[in-house]
């Protein structure tokens, strides 16, 4: 038996530009959720946030923390180095994690996690205030029957997060063939750098819903090729592929796609139902 592939080029149906939400002190770049963007299309993934956040005493001294519930909280070091602490450790003690350049903290919230405990703590004690750590955060679904699932950390260290060449590009994978971290649903997360411009082309499974979001440059996607640049979310229709081209030198951006679940969340808070 032979399994079919769709590699029907996928086109852009809309691009928008993240807007800026004030958080915890900080401006936050938040292409989703957004009223511009139906949660259908992008079904699992319910929010993601950019943002720059200072290694300072005064930061590491502000109460942050926080609770979450119902799925999954990746955070992505872009650049620099941050720490925290989540009650995932034994009857819910606190457990730090130090995120490096290129490293992924995994959250799985389940039914209930505190976490954003201490922020660049760690690297304060090392004598780094002042500098700073530019950070991606997705928040992907989880099934209502999985919900109430046990908390739980993973923290996938930059040489542990596989890495291809694919012609024009350096490609990341977070999330899909070779990475370690399993989402609740089916996943893919990839972090794509085009250092010199030019294309990259990536299979995205045909029942996935997708979108690319653009950290750095200018480039045409889909086979529209619909032009997306820094800051912008461009949200993929049907297919099985996904082209990027026309890339500016420096361009750099995170597809991100992943199989719905077909199910409305209930938003309440820091809490999904």
């Amino acid at each position: 038996m032979t399994t079919q592939i769709d590699t029907a080029q996928r086109e852009v149906v809309l691009v928008e530009m993240a807007h800026i939400r004030p958080m915890m002190g900080l401006d936050i770049l938040e292409p989703l959720p957004s009223a511009r963007v139906p949660y259908p299309m992008v079904d699992p993934y319910i929010l993601v946030h950019e943002a720059v956040v200072p290694i300072t005493p005064e930061r590491a001294s502000l109460d942050t923390r926080h609770p979450h519930r119902g799925f999954d909280n990746l955070w992505y070091a872009i650049s620099g180095s941050s720490s925290t602490g989540h009650t995932t450790g034994p009857g819910g003690a606190v457990e730090r994690a130090r995120l490096e350049a290129g490293s992924l903290l995994k959250l799985r919230t389940g039914r209930g996690v505190w976490h954003a405990e201490g922020i660049g703590e760690d690297e304060l004690r090392e004598g780094k205030a002042g500098t700073e750590m530019r950070g991606l955060l997705f928040w992907v679904n989880l099934a209502r029957r999985d919900k109430g699932a046990e908390p739980s950390a993973q923290l996938v260290q930059p040489q542990d997060v596989p890495v291809r060449h694919d012609g024009d590009a350096i490609v990341r994978v977070l999330v899909g063939e070779g990475s370690p971290v399993e989402l609740g649903t089916p996943g893919l997360i990839l972090d794509v750098e085009l250092p010199t411009g030019g294309s990259v082309a990536s299979l995205v499974p045909a029942d996935f819903n997708g979108f690319v979001y653009v950290l750095e440059g200018e480039a045409s996607c889909g086979a529209n090729r619909r032009r997306a640049s820094r800051s912008q979310i461009a949200v993929l229709g049907p297919g099985g592929a996904l082209a990027v081209e026309d890339a500016m030198p420096g361009t750099r951006f995170v597809l991100m796609a992943g199989k719905p679940y077909g199910e409305t969340p209930v938003y309440n808070g820091p809490y999904v139902d």
